[in-house]
């Protein structure tokens, strides 16, 4: 344990180390090339379709590490950002806020995610990723009667190790049954608690963090509540430190995956990822929605370049198999079918998409909104 007690050191108490490591391996990467490839994973034995959730033939599915789940290579995410493109500008919020709980009392609001929802099943999409109150909430209702078509992933940062007060086992769980019932919930498929994102004070608070997470989550686990467990977090050095020393319950792990993020040649996270078997649901895929010109409205005169956009984003993500699926917050029907186009598409880039989408992503990455810029940090993983 002593070499992770130095990373966990390095990023509590010595962040000008851990940022400086991270920087210098991102020069590394710009100028190294790996001197040995990795091997290919062993092709297991395709599982049959019959233990697939709600399978679409015209859906790719991954395995979700030692989960063992098979997951729809697009996923849902909980955000529901540009909801104005089905409501009008009037009637929502300037942006989107995951502490909002209006969102359901606004007229066509349920109803429009719903149809994100069936039609998501319609196409073989089978996981929902719900990571904050009001999702939680509403999804929980909408999901009614359809548990048999779709994995649910929670978690509810406001009941979570980012407020001080549920930094212990007891307060997490309590946090839990409160939401569960709130939410018209029995259990949840994954519980991926949210991790701090600015860090913590110093090592001792990041070791009560830690060992409040990985108790309650191996209590719910015990007591069903949840099915599997794991984390979501803004920090490589921290996640990485994590999943080596808690391996057995962080059986999957969620984190900012981009139209431009790399893998680093050395010390990637990518590699403790395949060590331990970890699923991987990637946030962000589209930086903020900072990837398009437009405003992703059906009449808006860069919808095609925009969907073309998002599927180069998707071909080139999903081309990392350790990445289970990313989870994009799909608004409408017409983005949920761009996105499994994606799917059905060829996923190795030619040299022109390749060009195409690095000019994509130096823009993306100019353009990012206020409060974003944190994205820089997840070029190279």
């Amino acid at each position: 344990m002593a070499g992770k007690q130095i990373n966990r050191r390095d990023f509590v108490t010595g962040g000008a180390l851990a940022v400086g490591a991270l920087a210098g391996g991102l020069a590394e990467a710009q100028t190294k090339v790996p001197s040995k490839a990795k091997a290919p994973p062993t092709q297991a034995k395709a599982p049959s379709t019959r233990s697939i959730l709600n399978y679409n033939q015209n859906m790719e599915y991954r395995k979700l590490g030692k989960t063992g789940l098979m997951i729809s290579a697009i996923s849902l995410g909980g955000h529901w950002k540009r909801i104005e493109i089905e409501l009008g500008k009037e009637k929502v919020p300037a942006r989107y806020s995951d502490s909002d709980f209006s969102y359901p009392n606004i007229p066509g609001f349920m109803q429009a995610r719903d149809r994100v929802l069936a039609h998501c099943i319609d196409v073989g999409i089978n996981y929902l990723d719900a990571m904050a109150a009001p999702e939680v909430l509403v999804y929980g209702q909408l999901l009614k009667g359809r548990r048999d078509k779709m994995y649910l992933g929670y978690a509810w940062w406001q009941k979570e190790p980012r407020i001080a007060q549920y930094r212990t086992a007891n307060a997490l769980l309590q946090g839990l049954e409160e939401n569960l019932k709130a939410a018209g919930l029995d259990y949840i498929d994954l519980w991926r608690i949210a991790l701090p994102m600015e860090g913590v004070p110093d090592l001792s608070e990041l070791q009560r963090v830690e060992e409040a997470t990985i108790a309650g989550l191996t209590k719910a686990k015990q007591q069903g509540k949840a099915r599997f467990t794991g984390v979501s977090s803004h920090n490589r050095v921290w996640l990485k430190s994590l999943i080596e020393a808690y391996p057995k319950q962080i059986e999957v792990a969620i984190f900012p995956y981009t139209a431009s993020s790399k893998e680093l040649p050395t010390d990637s996270l990518f590699d403790t990822i395949r060590e331990n078997d970890v699923g991987v649901f990637g946030i962000k895929p589209f930086a903020d929605n900072s990837l398009f010109a437009g405003t992703s409205f059906p009449n808006d005169p860069h919808l095609a370049d925009d969907d073309r956009r998002a599927r180069l984003a998707l071909r080139y993500i999903l081309s990392n198999p350790a990445i289970t699926a990313p989870i994009p917050g799909l608004i409408n029907t017409h983005q949920v079918d761009n996105a499994v186009q994606a799917v059905r598409e060829r996923r190795q880039l030619d040299e022109n998409e390749k060009a195409e989408l690095d000019q994509a992503g130096r823009r993306m990455w100019a353009s990012l909104h206020p409060g974003h810029e944190w994205l820089r940090d997840w070029e190279y993983v």
